[in-house]
């Protein structure tokens, strides 16, 4: 009996370790050491940012104390690369933006008649005016021969044109989507390309230089109106002149490039 409880006996417990807590302490400290670097990490980062606020917000206050009513130049501003602009006495900058507006101005005043009659519409933007005229003004219906009434209006662009230093003008031949098809034109942007370039040759024979001419024909791909009605087809069959300021020109950058160019 006597040897049986000594199997049962306990041993002796070891010696109680006091420093375990420096582990979690240790670990602690580690968490709290990258959370600080974190935060001042991101302290730095949002430092950085209001400097960028504040010294552009000191830019515009500067420039509108120097000149409240100045106008921007583009190009100084960045909103159109250098690259883009040949050398020119307007330089693609504010005199151009001020030439396109006095021309949008002119449109709208030679070409009234035909505005009041909703026949011809004048849209001015920064960098190009848009005129935009119904092809029954220029065209009789499915034709691509000038009307008899289209030298009165296309004299009266070409005049203004002529005045334009070399400026890219567009035309643009749209259709409704009422399918044609015959032997000349197979579909509506055949028809239209046709307008296009029947304006586009009428022009250069009113002085416009060929050089500054493109047509283009859209078809009826980009309506105006909805075709489901009369007056919407109506809209829709137009033809549009783009005059653009010159640095949109791809042409006109290609030549100041070739200028800037070393001789080999």
């Amino acid at each position: 009996m006597k040897g049986r409880l000594s199997r049962h006996r306990r041993e002796p417990e070891g010696e109680t370790n006091h420093e375990r807590w420096l582990v979690s302490y240790a670990d602690f400290i580690t968490l709290l050491f990258a959370f600080f670097v974190v935060m001042y990490a991101l302290s730095n980062l949002n430092a950085g940012k209001y400097k960028v606020l504040a010294e552009s917000l000191e830019k515009v206050f500067k420039q509108q104390n120097e000149s409240p009513l100045r106008v921007k130049d583009p190009i100084q501003t960045g909103e159109i690369p250098r690259s883009l602009h040949s050398s020119s006495i307007l330089d693609g900058g504010v005199e151009e933006v001020t030439m396109l507006e006095r021309m949008s101005e002119q449109l709208e005043e030679v070409l009234a008649p035909y505005i009041d009659e909703d026949l011809v519409a004048v849209e001015h933007h920064r960098f190009w005016v848009v005129v935009e005229m119904k092809s029954s003004l220029l065209f009789p219906s499915g034709s691509a021969e000038l009307g008899k009434g289209a030298d009165a209006v296309l004299g009266k662009l070409a005049e203004i044109v002529r005045e334009m230093p070399g400026n890219p003008v567009v035309i643009e031949g749209h259709t409704d989507n009422v399918p044609i098809h015959t032997a000349r034109f197979p579909s509506n942007w055949e028809l239209s390309a046709a307008r296009a370039a029947r304006v586009v040759r009428r022009l250069a024979a009113l002085g416009v230089s060929p050089k500054r001419l493109a047509a283009v024909g859209y078809g009826p791909h980009h309506p105006v109106a909805d075709n489901s009605t009369p007056q919407g087809r109506n809209r829709n069959r137009r033809v549009v002149m783009v005059l653009q300021a010159r640095h949109m020109s791809r042409f006109q950058a290609m030549a100041g490039e070739r200028e800037k160019a070393p001789v080999p």
